[in-house]
C-alpha cells in the first residue's frame, strides 16, 4: 500500500469520528502548551539573567585589582603589587586575551553657572576597550583617536548630581552635550579654597577650571539606571596628559607616594579591564592572572552556577508540563483501542485481501501521529498566546520578559507531540496486527 493511500485512509478514519478525535487532540493541545509554557518560563529567567550580567560587566570580562594583603607582623593592610604598564603587557600576552586596558579612575568636580557636581567619577580607558564595552549613546560618539584633546562621555544620570544653593529642589536645566561644563581636577584645592576661614593669613587660591569637550552622552533619561549611568569615560592617554600637566611635580590624587611624599615617576592604575575571546576561556585566563599575584574578578563561575540552577528549574517545570502530556498519551491510546474494536471487521477484510501486516500497523500509527501533529501545532499557537499575555502582565510589574519561546522549542514540541502520539498508538497497532482474519470477519 502506498504512503498516499495510508495518508488518505488515516485522515478519513479520524474525520469519521470527529468528536472523539477533537477531544483527544484537545488533550495533546493542553499537554503541549503546558510543557512549552513551563520551559519558556525557565528560558525567560535565564535570558533575563544573562542580559543583566551583560549590562553589568559582561560574560567575557575580567577585572583585575591590586593585591591587598595583610602584613603578618603588624596586621595592617598594604598594597604589595600595584597595577603597572608592565602588568598590562604581561596580561596581554596570556592566551585567549582579546583586549586588555588599564583603567585610571579620578574624582573631579563639574561646574556650570551656579550648579556644581562634586561626585563625578572619571574612568580613563583605551579607545579599543571603550568600543568593546558597546556603550549605547543617546547623543554624540565615543572619543576620537585623532582628537588631540580630552573628551568626556557622560553617563545619563550624571545630571542628577548637579545642584545649586540658589535653586534648591529644582532639576538642573543643563544639556551635557551642548552646554559648557567646566571641570576641576584638583578636588582638595577646591574644597580648601571654598572653606578657607582666613586664619592662616594667606588666602587659599582656587584651583584652575578646565573646559573639557563632550564627546557623547549615554542613552537613557535621568531616571534610567544602567551600568554606565553614573560614570564618565574618556581616552586614558589624553587623561594622563592632562593630569600630568595639572599636577606637575605633585602627586596625582589617588596615586601612591614615596615615604617622603613625592610621587613616583610611573603611573599606577586603579584596575585593569580584560576581555577574553570566549566565555569558555574566562576561568583559565582568570586563573593565570591570579597566579601572577593579583586579584581577578569575573562573572564566569557565578554564571555557570546560575545556569545549573536554571537547568534544574527548567527540568522541574518541564516535568510538571509532561504530566499533562502523559494524560494526553493515555487518551490517544484509549482512542486507538476503541477504534480497533470498532473496526475489527474492516481489519479482517484487509487481511483477507492480502494487505501487509506492516501496512495495517502503519495505518494506526499514522492516525495516532496525526492526532499528535494537529495537537502539537494548535498547542504551539496556544503557547505563544499564553506567552504574550504573561509578558504583558510581567512587563508592567518587573520590566522583564519572563516567557521566551524560541523557534527550536516550538519545532521540538511539535516533533515530541507526534512521537508521543505514535508511541501511544504503538501497542494498539500491534493488537490490530495480531487479530485473526476469520474471527475479525465473523465479529459483529
Amino acid at each position: 500500500m502506498r504512503f498516499i493511500d495510508l495518508w488518505r485512509m488515516s485522515s478519513s478514519n479520524l474525520w469519521k469520528r470527529k468528536m472523539r478525535t477533537i477531544l483527544t487532540v484537545l488533550g495533546v493541545v493542553i499537554g503541549t502548551a503546558s510543557i512549552v509554557v513551563m520551559i519558556s518560563l525557565g528560558l525567560g529567567l535565564n535570558k533575563s539573567m544573562m542580559k543583566e550580567i551583560e549590562e553589568n560587566g559582561g560574560l567575557t570580562t575580567i577585572t583585575v585589582y591590586p593585591d591587598y594583603s595583610s602584613d603578618s607582623m603588624t596586621g595592617e593592610d598594604s598594597t604589595e603589587k600595584r597595577l603597572s604598564d608592565e602588568l598590562v603587557e604581561a596580561i596581554g600576552e596570556i592566551e585567549h586575551v582579546d583586549i586588555v586596558s588599564p583603567v585610571l579612575n579620578i574624582n573631579v568636580i563639574g561646574r556650570y553657572g551656579s550648579y556644581e557636581n562634586t561626585y563625578m567619577n572619571v574612568n580613563g580607558m583605551t579607545l579599543e576597550a571603550l568600543e568593546k564595552m558597546d556603550i549605547e549613546l543617546k547623543e554624540g560618539a565615543l572619543p576620537q583617536k585623532d582628537a588631540g584633546v580630552l573628551q568626556f562621555v557622560y553617563g545619563n544620570q550624571i545630571i542628577n548630581d548637579f545642584y545649586s544653593s540658589r535653586e534648591m529642589g529644582e532639576a538642573p536645566d543643563i544639556d551635557l552635550m551642548k552646554d559648557t561644563i567646566f571641570i576641576v581636577f584638583d578636588s582638595d584645592a577646591y574644597w580648601n579654597s571654598k572653606y578657607d576661614d582666613g586664619e592662616s593669613g594667606t588666602p587659599v587660591k582656587p584651583p584652575k577650571k578646565y573646559l573639557v569637550e563632550t564627546a557623547g552622552v549615554v542613552a537613557g533619561g535621568p531616571e534610567v539606571y544602567g551600568q554606565h549611568s553614573w560614570n564618565i569615560y574618556c581616552d586614558i592617554d589624553e587623561l594622563t596628559k592632562q593630569l600630568k600637566k595639572i599636577f606637575k611635580n605633585k602627586a596625582i590624587p589617588g596615586q601612591p607616594t614615596t615615604t617622603s611624599g613625592k610621587p613616583y615617576k610611573e603611573l599606577y592604575y586603579n584596575s585593569i579591564y580584560v576581555n577574553v575571546d570566549s566565555i569558555d576561556h574566562v576561568a583559565d585566563v582568570q586563573k593565570s592572572i591570579v597566579e601572577l599575584g593579583y586579584q581577578a574578578e569575573s562573572n564566569a563561575e557565578w554564571v555557570k552556577s546560575q545556569q545549573r540552577q536554571f537547568g534544574y528549574i527548567q527540568a522541574v517545570l518541564g516535568g510538571i508540563g509532561a504530566v499533562s502530556m502523559l494524560v494526553a498519551a493515555i487518551s490517544i491510546a484509549n482512542t486507538m483501542m476503541m477504534s480497533i474494536y470498532e473496526r475489527t471487521k474492516e481489519i479482517g477484510i484487509m487481511k483477507v485481501l492480502g494487505c501487509d501486516l506492516k501496512n495495517i500497523q502503519a495505518l494506526f500509527l499514522m492516525e495516532a501521529g496525526f492526532i499528535g501533529l494537529i495537537g502539537g501545532m494548535v498547542g504551539i499557537v496556544l503557547s505563544y498566546s499564553i506567552s504574550v499575555v504573561i509578558n504583558v502582565v510581567v512587563k508592567n510589574i518587573m520590566q522583564m520578559q519572563l516567557s521566551v519561546i524560541p523557534v527550536w522549542l516550538a519545532g521540538l514540541a511539535i516533533c515530541f507531540a507526534v512521537l508521543v502520539g505514535m508511541a501511544a498508538g504503538f501497542f494498539p497497532s500491534l493488537r490490530a496486527m495480531k487479530l485473526s482474519p476469520l474471527a475479525a470477519i465473523r465479529n459483529d
